[in-house]
């Protein structure tokens, strides 16, 4: 299996796993104050550890992934959509419209992020692909709506959707960066996200919980928000984002299969429909294969990124290279022409001609 559909089930086991500790959570506190803790403890965690992995190889090779003055405005636009925006938006939204339709409508960021990559971002994508997402969206959408339909006002709706648009945004945006230190680009994210709901939280005049709680919502927040994150941006650095949104549509059955095992909870034959559904689509993805005669041009900046010297590395060193592979420094793609099966990743971002 590709190792990009690799870190975007992984991203999406490790969020789904987080849903049953975080309901926990949210019967104890606030579930804004929640948030704010839940991010807070993916950016402070995601920071310490790139702090002490920065330390812990002083001395050796320099790594030279970290972000660039480039990244910057992708960065900050992703966290201003994803980090401010969508959260406030969400929570303006469900004061106005009940859970079940809320959890119904946050399917929309992942039919939004693909319109996105698709057709402003130019990503890659064909029937299969859009099949595919349509039985995951499917499943998701019957999913969320196993609880029973209620409905609230338009504007609440409307502003639920909108988060979803940010968040869709957000992984276009993050897309851009994830060449990138992905522990660095999620702990910032995360740090901020945090930040800002924390703000909300106190604004709105909840207090903050227990240390025990804040050390709970700080542990799920770095496994569930945190490291799931990062898995999210390497898998966008593989995949691109349609696909990565698409894979990671499976939180919900991680969530549900770890809700029976943790809270008691049974599923349905609603849930096996879904799951049913949500594996033909991820088998319509799994299985795709996209391959013609492209060509690579050169990029307008340098990009650091683990790799080998393969078809899309042969470039030379401007330092001594002791031959050991993967290795990381800052290299410059070369102009090449070639045939063979790919993905959208941060080497295949060319433009297909449409017919």
């Amino acid at each position: 299996m590709h190792k990009g559909i690799i870190y975007a089930l992984l991203a999406a086991a490790l969020f789904g796993a987080s849903t049953p500790f975080a309901k926990l959570l949210v019967d104890q506190t606030a579930p804004v104050m929640v948030a704010g803790l839940l991010y807070l403890g993916s950016g402070v965690g995601l920071l310490a550890w790139y702090v002490i992995r920065t330390m812990a190889t002083q001395g050796q090779t320099k790594r030279t992934d970290g972000l660039t003055g480039h990244d910057l405005p992708w960065l900050a636009g992703a966290i201003l959509f994803g980090g401010v925006a969508g959260p406030v938006l969400l929570l303006v939204g469900l004061l106005h419209t009940p859970a079940s339709s809320a959890s119904l409508l946050l399917n929309m960021e992942g039919v939004l992020t693909a319109l996105l990559a698709w057709f402003v971002f130019r990503e890659n994508f064909d029937r299969r692909i859009f099949l595919g997402m349509l039985f995951i969206v499917a499943a998701g959408i019957l999913l969320s709506g196993q609880q029973g339909r209620a409905s609230g006002t338009i504007w609440g709706s409307l502003a639920i959707i909108a988060a979803c648009l940010c968040w869709a945004i957000d992984n276009n945006l993050t897309r851009k960066v994830s060449g990138s230190d992905a522990v660095q680009v999620a702990g910032i994210k995360g740090l901020v996200a945090g930040l800002v709901n924390l703000l909300i939280a106190l604004a709105m005049g909840y207090s903050l919980p227990e240390g025990r709680t804040i050390l709970s919502a700080g542990i799920v927040g770095f496994c569930g928000y945190g490291l799931s994150l990062v898995m999210f941006v390497l898998a966008l650095r593989h995949l691109g984002s349609a696909r990565t949104g698409a894979y990671f549509s499976a939180a919900p059955f991680v969530g549900a299969i770890m809700s029976l095992l943790i809270l008691g909870e049974i599923p349905g034959p609603v849930f096996w429909i879904s799951a049913g559904l949500m594996g033909i689509g991820i088998w319509l993805h799994v299985a795709e294969r996209h391959a013609h005669e492209h060509t690579h041009l050169p990029m307008p900046h340098k990009h650091s990124h683990l790799h080998v010297h393969d078809s899309h590395h042969q470039h030379a060193h401007d330092f001594p290279w002791d031959g050991e592979e993967p290795h990381n420094h800052a290299h410059q793609q070369e102009t090449l022409v070639h045939t063979h099966a790919h993905f959208p990743d941060i080497h295949h971002r060319h433009v297909h001609q449409r017919h």
